[in-house]
Order: structure tokens, then sequence, then C-alpha cells
């Protein structure tokens, strides 16, 4: 499906006309929205907009990296669009020719429609509302951001705060499951700010200096988002870090009682390996009490051991 939206020189509005029947000389500026194109409106990329092949081929390969291209006067963007729940980028294929915007996308995104209408009330005497139009698109796209990341940032919370109920295997594997949407929402976020910072920085752009505020604006927004990113990270690396040093401490415990009480009973063994051995020329054997006597030096032994381990603080 392509729909458009066309401002001619004398300010009517069009919307839906057949890209053959644009009157370029008549036109203000207009917008060409590829949404989920078939093979034949695909082909119109180079049959009526003469776009570079290279553009092309990106359009129709997936997932390309966000990026900037110029290509003699057309400007070429590939975008990213981010699903809130799954963390999967869309790609959404930009170009800015003078006097016109097209974007390309294989699936019917909200943020794209959401940009039409914002697009459709703008002012009808704007000379470079394309590049408006252009920022309308971004500007959604990168609004779509927030909404994952504070999601991750409330799961984050409820770990951080919630009851110690949970065993650090469990946490562990949930803080690596946060660490690993944290990547996919970086490999999305850190291009498009890079890209952004291109956009503003760009001279080659007919009618960018109009709207170079909005599109410092976006860069703002990527800026911020990603440094809720390296904090969430930082976060996710300060609960590692605390249940791994939780576990390791409580195998030392463990380890700690084991060897207390192996060494309790060390000379205990000793002594009954001792008075096991029968042989016949031992004066204790003889001995009416030796049994208890022995009994009775074990318990002194072993619990004189216990109190002296205790006043050492081996058992805190």
């Amino acid at each position: 499906m392509i729909r458009t939206l066309v401002v001619t020189k004398d300010h009517q509005v069009m919307t839906d006309c057949p890209l053959e029947t644009i009157d370029r000389e008549q036109t203000l500026w207009f917008w060409a929205d590829f949404c989920e194109p078939s093979d034949e409106e695909s082909k119109l990329l180079e049959t009526y907009f003469h776009f570079h092949p290279l553009a092309i081929e990106d359009c129709l390969m997936f997932l390309q990296r966000p990026k900037l291209d110029h290509y003699e006067n057309v400007h070429f963007f590939v975008l990213h669009a981010l699903h809130e729940h799954t963390l999967k980028s869309e790609e959404v294929d930009l170009f800015i020719g003078p006097g016109f915007v097209v974007t390309f996308h294989q699936k019917r995104l909200q943020e794209l429609d959401e940009a039409w209408v914002k697009t459709t009330a703008m002012p009808r005497f704007e000379q470079y509302g394309y590049v408006k139009a252009a920022h309308n698109v971004i500007d959604k796209l990168v609004d779509y951001y927030f909404p994952a990341l504070h999601a991750i940032e409330d799961q984050l919370l409820d770990y951080e705060t919630g009851p110690g109920s949970h065993t650090a295997s469990k946490m562990m594997s949930r803080v690596f499951e946060i660490r690993n949407k944290l990547l996919k929402l970086r490999k999305t976020i850190v291009p498009m700010r890079d890209l952004l910072y291109r956009i503003i920085s760009s001279q080659r752009i007919d009618g960018l200096s109009h709207y170079h505020i909005f599109y410092a604006d976006i860069h703002d927004h990527l800026l911020k988002l990603s440094e809720m990113l390296d904090s969430n990270r930082d976060m996710t690396s300060d609960m590692r870090d605390h249940y791994m040093s939780l576990s390791s401490n409580r195998m030392n415990t463990i380890m700690k009682t084991l060897t207390v009480i192996t060494t309790i009973f060390m000379p205990l063994t000793f002594l009954a390996g001792i008075y096991g051995m029968n042989f016949t020329n031992m004066p204790e054997l003889e001995w009416h009490y030796g049994y208890f006597g022995v009994l009775i030096l074990m318990a002194v032994l072993g619990g004189g051991m216990f109190i002296w381990f205790k006043r050492k603080g081996w058992f805190e």
C-alpha cells in the first residue's frame, strides 16, 4: 500500500493521490509512505523516484544498521522502530529529496501512523515541510523507545527493593535476562544516537537549518536513553556482583562449618582408632572404668574444641 500526502503551492492538501498524478510543478512538497509494499510498488523506488541502486538494495535487505547516506540531492536514512514487549527491531527506510520525503517499511507501524496524523496537522505554508515530516517520523520512533526502557527499569527496581525470598541462582538468571534485553536496546539506541548526531552536524540537507532545534531535541532524547541504558547496566552489574558475593559467602560459611565439624571429630577418631587396635598389652583394656573414661575424655575434648572455636568466631 502506498499512501500520499501532497501539499500544493496554493496550500491545498490532498491525500492518497496516485504517484503518477502528482504534478511536481504545482506541488510544494509531498510525502509518499510505502507501507507493506508489494513487489510492483517496491519497483517504483527505481522507476518513479530513480533512487540509487545501493539505497534500494538496503531497503529490500533487512535488517540494516541505522545509518545516513548521501546520494547527490537525495539523502537516505535507515531507522529502527522498536517493539515495546519483544524488543524486536523493525527497519524503517526514509528518503529526503528536493520537495519530497519517502518512507518505506515492510510492516504497518503505529509510530508511522501517528507521525502521519501529526504531519497532516502542520501549517501548509511551510516550504520545507517535508523536512519537518521526516522529523515527525524519527521523533515518533524514538518516543517509543522510552516505554521499553522504562519497563526494564521497573523490573530492576522490583528486584532491588522486593523481598529477598528468591534464590541467588534464580535472581542471577533474571539479571542476565535483563542484561540481554539491555543489549538489544543498545544495538538500536546507540546507532540511532550517532545517526542523529550526523544529521544535526550535516550541512548537506536543504531546509534542515529551519528545523535544526527539533532534530537536536531528538538527539537529546537519545542521549538520555543512552544514559539510562548505562545506568541500568551498572545496576545489573551491581546486582550480579552482589549475588555472586552472597553465593560465595554462603559457600564459605558452609565450608567453614564442615571444616569445624571435621576438626572436632579428628581427635575423637584418633582415640577410637587407638582403642580399636586390639593389642593385648594395653593397660586401659584391663581397667574396669576404661570405656567410660575414654567416652568422658572424648566428650570433654570435643566440647572444649567447640567452645574454643566459638570464641574464635568460627561459627559467625
